[in-house]
């Protein structure tokens, strides 16, 4: 069995496609109990590759980022050997960094590879990394001393009530 989790901000195209693709019923090509091996992670990673991202290994961690190294997908070897493990194999991220995404996914070990691979193109083509960040949480800035408001409407004992239309 495997499982995929997303982050409340994940854009809506991305988790269609994760849809779609298990609609046309192509997300159970894994068998379970065996280890991830190099041909699922060249098949999940290969629209990366073919969009030429940028490939790097850190200690455990390969990892694919786009030229504008805002959005990846990270392959975590440790915990693909450890399938009965919680830690994610997989994650598919758009935002600052891997470690502080606008949004994210985690998938497990026996994630099929083509499920992996359509949630790559997905993100290879742009869609995926369209994020919008947080609101901005400063505060409003009064308008300058020298800014003209609207004239109010005279209002008072002696005027007559208007209807507005």
């Amino acid at each position: 069995m495997w499982h995929l989790t997303a982050t409340g901000a994940t854009p809506a195209p991305v988790l269609q496609e994760l849809l779609n693709h298990l609609a046309d019923g192509d997300g159970w090509d894994t068998a379970v109990g065996l280890a991830v091996d190099g041909k699922s992670v060249t098949a999940a990673t290969k629209p990366l590759v073919e969009a030429g991202w940028k490939h790097t290994v850190d200690g455990r961690f390969i990892r694919w980022t786009n030229p504008s190294q805002d959005a990846g997908v990270q392959f975590d070897v440790f915990a693909a050997q450890k399938p009965s493990s919680a830690l994610a194999t997989w994650t598919i991220w758009a935002g600052p960094s891997v470690d502080q995404p606008t949004w994210a996914l985690h998938a497990s070990p026996h994630t099929p590879a083509s499920t992996l691979a359509d949630l790559a193109t997905e993100l290879a083509h742009g869609t995926g990394t369209r994020h919008h960040g947080p609101r901005s949480s400063a505060p409003r800035q009064p308008p300058p001393a020298n800014a003209k408001l609207p004239a109010a409407a005279p209002t008072g004992p002696g005027l007559p009530a208007r209807r507005l239309r």
